[in-house]
């Protein structure tokens, strides 16, 4: 999945792709550099961010889904915790719906993937954008997430959205310590167990920036490209389905040496796991 942001503000590329000609541009350069699904993103949720309109979101998104229209041949996802958001990008040629929130925002956006039966990524985020790294991070992660995903399976499911229908992601840097970051990773089998696929994003964030740090000061988000490519193979060996990236190219190259790894490991029953 490659990462299009058309924010003037999120953490790594805010306000690269905020023109739409940029945005299509980049678009499908992913395309051609291997990505198999888009994720457009038009509000920010870096930490520290505020909310924006429902208004404003689809003002920065509509042009680019409209100008994509006809020229992408893989799908759309629509990173939006907003119900009317959702349903007017369904409208306009998105295919899957991200919800970082977990349907906590706006509950009623499960509504609208079981209308349209898209796809639907809940992930866990503990907190809101503005705050989720200033509060109390969770005792244990492992349970949190897994207690809150549940959670937003059930409201999902409630709303009529098929469990086919379902993706998790348990929200790498969405209200968690650097620490637990990295333990999220180690332990995507106990979320396998909830028995939905995995998606993970971890291209760039800030616990990278930390780990590899020089002279005491974290690397800036665009020099964690080789941080993003442990975490990606850590990912998928360890029972990612989906990876959430900002360089496609590099990454594809890294998941598909590391799905080949994946094969002959599970052949031969060999794939590591706790």
């Amino acid at each position: 999945m490659g990462v299009l942001n058309i924010t003037p503000d999120s953490f790594s590329d805010g306000g690269r792709f905020f023109d739409p000609k940029l945005a299509v541009k980049q678009a499908l350069a992913m395309q051609r550099e291997g990505a198999d699904i888009i994720d457009i993103g038009a509000e920010s949720t870096r930490p520290g961010s505020e909310g924006i309109s429902a208004a404003e979101e689809l003002r920065r998104l509509l042009p680019v889904m409209e100008a994509l229209r006809g020229k992408l041949k893989i799908p759309i996802s629509v990173d939006t915790q907003k119900s009317a958001v959702a349903e007017i990008a369904l409208g306009a040629g998105a295919q899957i719906l991200n919800d970082v929130s977990g349907l906590r925002s706006d509950p009623a956006l499960a509504s609208v993937a079981a209308k349209y039966n898209a796809p639907l990524i809940l992930m866990h985020m503990r907190g809101k954008p503005r705050s989720m790294q200033k509060r109390p991070f969770a005792r244990d992660v492992v349970k949190d997430v897994v207690s809150d995903l549940r959670r937003s399976i059930a409201v999902a499911g409630k709303a009529g959205v098929a469990a086919t229908q379902i993706v998790i992601d348990p929200g790498i840097g969405f209200g968690k310590s650097f620490a637990q970051n990295f333990e999220l990773i180690a332990k995507l089998p106990a979320l396998a167990k909830l028995g939905f696929p995995i998606m993970v994003g971890t291209s760039r964030k800030g616990f990278l920036g930390a780990t590899l740090a020089r002279n005491g000061k974290p690397v800036p988000s665009d020099q964690r490209l080789w941080g993003t490519a442990a975490t990606v193979a850590a990912s998928i060996l360890y029972g990612a389905h989906i990876v959430r990236v900002h360089d496609v190219a590099e990454m594809t190259q890294v998941a598909r040496v590391t799905d080949s790894l994946v094969s002959v490991a599970d052949r031969n029953g060999t794939r590591r796991s706790f």
